[in-house]
């Protein structure tokens, strides 16, 4: 695999708003400066992010950016994304189309309606309308979800559209992007790594925590010197002070960070539990192993 130049990480929301506060935007160049906040006047837009994404592919930028989301929903647990309807997809491909075509009429790559269609709600947990194909307890989880709970991580299903830590609205308006970036960003595992141009990658925060030493349940940096400690961890620099300081910022830069220090390691791009089917339909979160 040829290496990467430029990382990036976005940390995503699925708030149903034109600038959703949870956006944020790190990068860095190879070497030990600290990643660099991007944040426009007035803050990112979803579509901002996308079209940022096809510029650099158009550049034929060799960027590895990992997204902050679940890049497919539960299939292997039951053999369907939404077991009992004929028009389920059979691939995560088909799955970001569908998401894209129903939400279609939804702005801001919103997915109102994909959670109120007939077939579609009745397996998600939603706020007063628990669908009555939700299972009892936590909810489904994927085959990297049910790894990164053996690490003693705390992954939620993307069925569950309940609670601050819910990841269910990010992931389904991030599929949103990766069907409009089809053919031009590719997306690992579901595509082969490309010799060039950029590549996406699914990422979870709290690996980038852990390994910069940040004990569980206390990992939110909300001040430049906590930032400063979790990147020194980390052997990058001091970072550049922001105007302001929150979770999603301070997530974004520390996962940068990380990203570039391990996307070098071949165990990460072949971690024992990913088979064929898991990466055509569930995918893998990058550093669970």
């Amino acid at each position: 695999m040829k290496p990467f130049d430029q990382f990036a990480v976005i940390d995503w929301s699925g708030e149903a708003v034109a600038r959703p506060k949870g956006l944020a935007l790190a990068c860095a160049e190879r070497g030990t400066h600290a990643p660099t906040l991007l944040a426009p006047t007035g803050g990112w837009s979803r579509q901002g992010l996308t079209d940022w994404m096809r510029d650099h592919a158009l550049a034929r930028t060799r960027l590895l950016i990992g997204m902050d989301l679940s890049p497919a929903l539960p299939f292997l647990d039951r053999g369907s994304y939404f077991p009992g309807w004929a028009q389920s997809p059979g691939e995560a491909t088909a799955l970001w189309a569908l998401v894209d075509q129903l939400a279609s009429a939804d702005d801001h790559l919103s997915v109102r309606n994909v959670l109120t269609h007939c077939e579609v709600k009745r397996h998600f947990r939603q706020h007063g309308n628990c669908g009555d194909l939700f299972p009892s307890g936590r909810g489904r989880l994927r085959r990297c979800e049910e790894g990164q709970a053996a690490m003693g991580l705390s992954p939620y299903s993307c069925f569950n559209l309940v609670g601050a830590a819910q990841v269910g609205k990010s992931s389904l308006t991030g599929m949103r992007t990766l069907h409009q970036l089809r053919g031009m960003v590719p997306v690992w595992p579901f595509d082969p790594i490309p010799d060039e141009g950029p590549l996406i990658v699914e990422i979870y925060t709290s690996l980038a925590a852990r390994a910069a030493l940040l004990p569980k349940g206390r990992s939110k940096m909300r001040d430049g010197a906590a930032l400063d400690s979790a990147l020194a961890a980390l052997g990058a620099d001091p970072h550049s002070p922001l105007p302001r300081y929150s979770d999603h910022a301070t997530d974004a830069i520390l996962t940068t960070a990380w990203l570039r220090k391990v996307a070098d390691d071949a165990r990460l791009w072949s971690p024992p539990g990913l088979s064929v089917q898991i990466a055509a339909t569930e995918g893998w979160t990058f550093g669970v192993i």
